[in-house]
Formats: C-alpha cells, sequence, structure tokens
C-alpha cells in the first residue's frame, strides 16, 4: 500500500506587506508537501529582529512600503549567513531578476507562478544544507590543519632543544675527555724513547685529533656555535666551507654588515640555508651558488640560488621527500614563509619573514645586542686550540 512520504517541516521568514498574498503562499506550501512554520513581517526592523533567530528559508516580496527585497536580500548577506533567500514578486523586470541572482538570491518567481514555489524552495534549501556542509568540513579541515601545524612547529621546537642538549654533552664530556687524552698522549710522545712506542703515541694522537675533528663536525651540525656571532657571520662562514668543500663557487652577499633579530629568526634562516646548499650538493648538479641576505621594508629575505639542472616534476611530490615541507614549518614558526622556483636553468628558494619592531637592523660598523662567545677565527665550534 502506497504511503505518502512525511510533510517537509521547514521553518520560514516571510517578508510580506499583504496577509492575503501570506496565506497564499502558505497554502502552496502545504500542497507541495511542506509543513510550514511560517513568521511575517513586513519592515525592516521587525526583520532585523527575526534575523536572529533560527529559519531555515526566508522568500521575500520585491515591493514594500519604504522597504525592498533587494534591500533585505543585502542585509542577510551582511549578517554572513547562509540561507535560502527567495525573491517573490507581483512585477520584477529582468533586470532586477538578474541583480538579486547576482546578489546571491537563490531564486526569484511571480506571484502568478507559485506552483514552482515549492520545488524552487526544496532545491534552494538542498544546495544550502550542501554548502553548510561544505563549510563545516572546510573549517575542520583548517583545523586540523592549524593543529598538524602546530604539532609539526612543536617537533620543530623539541627537536632544536634536543640538538642543543646533545651538543652540550658532547662539548661538556665528550670533548673534555678527548682533550684529556690528546694531553696525556702529547705526553708520552715527548717522553717516550724513539721507536715503537713514540710511533704508536703518535699514531692514537692523530685519532685522537680526528675524533676530536668529528665531535667538533657533529657538535656544530647539532647546534651551530657561530649563530652566537650573528646570522651574518654565521652565513658568511657556512657559504665560505660549501665552496671549499664542493667547489662550487659561492658567493654570499648582504645588506647588512651586522642584523639584530628576534630569538629564533637566526636559526631557523640558518636551517633553511643549510637545508638549501645541502640539496644543491647532493642534486644540483651546479657550478654556481647564490646566497642573498636582505632586510627591506620591514622584511628578511633570504634567497639561495644555483645554476643546476632544476626540479623534476616530481621532485617536490615524493612520498619520503620532507626537506622542503620541513622549511615550510619551519619558517612559519617566526611567522615567515618560503617560495621556491625552478627551472631548467636553476633553483631559487627565498625565505621571507616580516620583523618586528623589536628586529632592527644595525648600519654598517655597529655591533650585535649579544657579543660573541667564541673568539677561534677558523672554526667558532671548536672548543679552542689543544
Amino acid at each position: 500500500m502506497y504511503r505518502p512520504p512525511p510533510p517537509r517541516r521547514l521553518r520560514i521568514l516571510h517578508l510580506e506587506d499583504s496577509d492575503m498574498d501570506h496565506q497564499l503562499v502558505l497554502v502552496h506550501l502545504r500542497r507541495g508537501g511542506i509543513e510550514a512554520t511560517m513568521h511575517r513581517v513586513d519592515t525592516e526592523g521587525a526583520f532585523l529582529a527575526a534575523l536572529g533567530q533560527s529559519w531555515d528559508a526566508v522568500i521575500s516580496d520585491y515591493n514594500l512600503p519604504g522597504f525592498s527585497g533587494l534591500v533585505a536580500l543585502e542585509l542577510l548577506r551582511d549578517r554572513d549567513t547562509l540561507m535560502p533567500f527567495i525573491l517573490v514578486s507581483g512585477e520584477i523586470g529582468e533586470d532586477t531578476a538578474v541583480e538579486a541572482m547576482r546578489n546571491g538570491a537563490s531564486d526569484y518567481l511571480l506571484k502568478i507562478n507559485l506552483a514552482r514555489l515549492v520545488p524552487a524552495l526544496l532545491h534552494a534549501v538542498e544546495v544550502c544544507e550542501g554548502q553548510r556542509a561544505r563549510q563545516r568540513t572546510d573549517e575542520e579541515l583548517a583545523r586540523s590543519r592549524k593543529r598538524l601545524s602546530e604539532l609539526a612547529q612543536h617537533l620543530q621546537t623539541s627537536i632544536e632543544m634536543e640538538r642543543a642538549a646533545i651538543a652540550r654533552e658532547v662539548h661538556d664530556d665528550v670533548g673534555g675527555s678527548l682533550t684529556a687524552v690528546k694531553f696525556d698522549l702529547a705526553w708520552i710522545a715527548r717522553h717516550a724513547p724513539n721507536g715503537p712506542m713514540a710511533e704508536r703515541a703518535q699514531q692514537a694522537l692523530e685519532s685522537v685529533n680526528h675524533a676530536i675533528e668529528a665531535s667538533q663536525r657533529i657538535m656544530h651540525n647539532l647546534r651551530p656555535a657561530i649563530l652566537e656571532q650573528g646570522l651574518v657571520a654565521a652565513l658568511q662562514w657556512m657559504t665560505q666551507r660549501f665552496e671549499r668543500r664542493t667547489h662550487m663557487r659561492t658567493t654570499f652577499r648582504t645588506s647588512h654588515d651586522h642584523l639584530r633579530l628576534s630569538p629564533g629568526i637566526p636559526l631557523v634562516a640558518y636551517r633553511t640555508a643549510q637545508e638549501a646548499l645541502t640539496n644543491i650538493s647532493k642534486h644540483a648538479q651546479a657550478t654556481r651558488v647564490q646566497v642573498d641576505l636582505t632586510v627591506a621594508a620591514g622584511v628578511l629575505s633570504l634567497e639561495i640560488s644555483d645554476n643546476g639542472r632544476g626540479l623534476a616534476n616530481g621532485d617536490l611530490g615524493k612520498d619520503h621527500s620532507f626537506g622542503i615541507r620541513g622549511l615550510h614549518e619551519r619558517a612559519d614558526t617566526v611567522g615567515g614563509w618560503v617560495d621556491l622556483s625552478s627551472s631548467p636553468t636553476g633553483t631559487t628558494l627565498i625565505l621571507s619573514v616580516p620583523l618586528d619592531l623589536s628586529d632592527v637592523a644595525l648600519r654598517p660598523g655597529d655591533t650585535d645586542i649579544d657579543p660573541p662567545l667564541t673568539s677561534s677565527p677558523h672554526d667558532p665550534s671548536t672548543w679552542g686550540a689543544l
């Protein structure tokens, strides 16, 4: 036995100055299977007051005394409320109808053709429900991305803190022990008689020297002590070492001899340059590298470019390619961002960080806020001459 579907229950705000037309709309809705709870208003003040309640749709007359449907539509959109709005009029021109649809109306009808009211209303409600569902999904996705970004930033901070702790242990424990061993071996080498004992002592001393150099390299990679002398000095030292190691012609240019920056920014810039240069040495097949550090219009910019083969289409989409993604997350920890462009003639990576009023660029000849804590002219990450 056929059973008609249950009526669709809707709460409708009806902007209409004629009670007869209001009753006519209500009849058409009931005939179409809609059980409507309708509230009629006919002034701007009453309309605005009613918008504070929950409605499934708005059906509005076009012409009202001192008011109009287009004004009501504009008021609804100003509240940023996602709600179906159907314009109904006894007489409406094509230009007016087009303007209404352009301004966000769901549909428009003539009062002499209310047979189309129910299908138009149901369609508008369905479309609006879909938009609300997408909006909720987008909001949840944005919250998830925000939580993921916060987690990534927390991991970056935790990693740097752990690196610093390990670097201190390497410096204090391993460095101190190796230094003591080196002094003992040096004493043995000086006092051992010529022959196998002196030769073995010298070999052991060389092994300890290699261990000290390895420890210094590990310590520097974990926590670059050169940053205590300022970002400019650190980048200059990094590019010089990169050129010696890779034999690529590497140039460093800066707009300021010294920079006074908020905590966190120098390390982010240093790690960005470190990651970029590492990628260049591994993949770019370049012969020239240019590193530029500038401060202009309140923005710190670090640009690393090369003349290598460029990036292939799938390089950044690899499942386990986290280097560039990590740079984006690291830049976000200081409110910055990373731009990457590539062509067959080279690749350019730019880190941009907006600076606060406390981030001041110093004039040439000025000094940083914090004086350098190391003084070795060759490798600031060493423990000193042994």
